[in-house]
């Protein structure tokens, strides 16, 4: 069945690669409904773009978590945004952290950071400075720039 999956995405990353979006989409649909984990994020992410398909979000959604509970660390992350903003879902802070909080424990570094984010602000989780820390240190070590920026004391503008 891997086989037949692996063939099966590299024809829809083919197809999407030479920008025939709707053909992508038709083929990763397929694969999705048969169970491919990485179809059925690049069915959320195509669904929430609107590529090869009109935008849909709240099927995004839907797809991501299908992904996210299959343990998909960029679809767990994807779906904590979605949460976090209320896009295609309703806007829950608490959900967004713990849908981060599984991506980030997977070393999702987007996750990581956006967990440090809400520990340090107090959203879904309560406040916690050296939990922001760790996460943000985890992320930082990642490349991402935003959460070492986020290490860093304020500067003071004279």
């Amino acid at each position: 069945m891997d086989t037949l999956f692996d063939q099966g995405l590299h024809e829809a990353s083919a197809a999407y690669e030479s920008r025939d979006y709707r053909l992508a989409f038709k083929r990763y649909r397929r694969l999705a409904l048969q169970g491919s984990v990485p179809a059925q994020r690049w069915v959320a992410l195509m669904l929430d773009y609107g590529e090869g398909v009109t935008r849909d979000q709240v099927l995004a959604a839907r797809w991501y978590r299908t992904a996210a509970e299959q343990g998909d660390a960029q679809s767990q992350n994807n779906l904590g945004v979605d949460y976090a903003i209320g896009e295609g879902v309703g806007k829950d802070m608490a959900e967004a952290a713990r849908w981060f909080r599984r991506a980030a424990q997977q070393g999702h570094a987007y996750a990581q950071s956006h967990l440090g984010k809400l520990y340090e602000l107090g959203e879904g989780v309560p406040r916690d400075w050296r939990r922001a820390v760790h996460w943000y240190r985890l992320a930082a070590l990642q490349g991402r720039g935003e959460a070492a920026a986020r290490l860093l004391p304020p500067s003071s503008a004279e």
